[in-house]
């Protein structure tokens, strides 16, 4: 049984990969700050109390997964804010940096030792954070922070080549969740189902690509 580790899973997004991963079979390990009810009745291990930004926590998780093998890692936990030039907080500006860009990355390196030839890290990321597809300004603080994570995914990609571990920068879509006050195009299941799909796409030879969760190749 193949196994998957989802930061951010209590809810939106998450939720809903840690919930079809685990009904197609998966083993799940669901990572999350605040536990949820409905997260709780998904057939899945639940690591919670996770603030993915601090170390004690990362290492905590580490502890609680041991020496598992970690087939699927879906670096999933975000945070937007809605700065507008004229009103940055630069507080919240370092968040989403620490929440979105640096974050990621220590878990997947604090991972590193579960992650073997075959592994896929995924790392939730946004069309926002794409410098040439960028018509509409705004958002500082989250497209930053989401460009420093496609940065990121990049150097992953090449750094774990040699380990034949594949690393790919997802963009869902403009999903209906808490996080955009219920707006958006499609359904958390509906970004989860093609999240997972281009996941299980993944080689090495594609390792390092920025994907719309529809299949389409975002520009950086």
């Amino acid at each position: 049984m193949s196994n998957v580790i989802i930061t951010g899973a209590n809810r939106g997004i998450g939720f809903e990969l840690a919930k079809q991963y685990s009904e197609a079979g998966y083993s799940v390990t669901a990572v999350c700050r605040n536990n949820s009810k409905q997260l709780t009745e998904l057939d899945v291990d639940i690591i919670e109390g996770i603030d993915v930004t601090k170390t004690a926590d990362l290492m905590r998780m580490k502890e609680s997964l041991g020496g598992t093998r970690v087939d699927i890692l879906i670096n999933n936990a975000g945070l937007l804010n809605h700065d507008e030039l004229g009103e940055l907080d630069s507080r919240m500006l370092r968040a989403q940096y620490e929440v979105n860009a640096i974050a990621p990355l220590r878990v997947t390196e604090t991972l590193l030792d579960n992650l073997e030839g075959g592994s896929k890290v995924a790392l939730i990321t946004s069309r926002m954070g794409s410098i040439g597809d960028n018509g509409s300004g705004s958002r500082y603080g989250y497209r930053m922070s989401k460009a420093a994570l496609n940065a990121a995914g990049k150097s992953l990609a090449i750094d774990l080549k040699d380990k034949a571990i594949a690393v790919v920068l997802l963009h869902p879509g403009y999903v209906q969740t808490e996080m955009v006050g219920g707006r958006g195009d499609i359904s958390p299941a509906t970004a989860a189902e093609r999240l997972m799909q281009r996941i299980d796409e993944l080689t090495i030879e594609t390792s390092g690509s920025f994907f719309h969760s529809n299949g389409e190749e975002l520009p950086w």
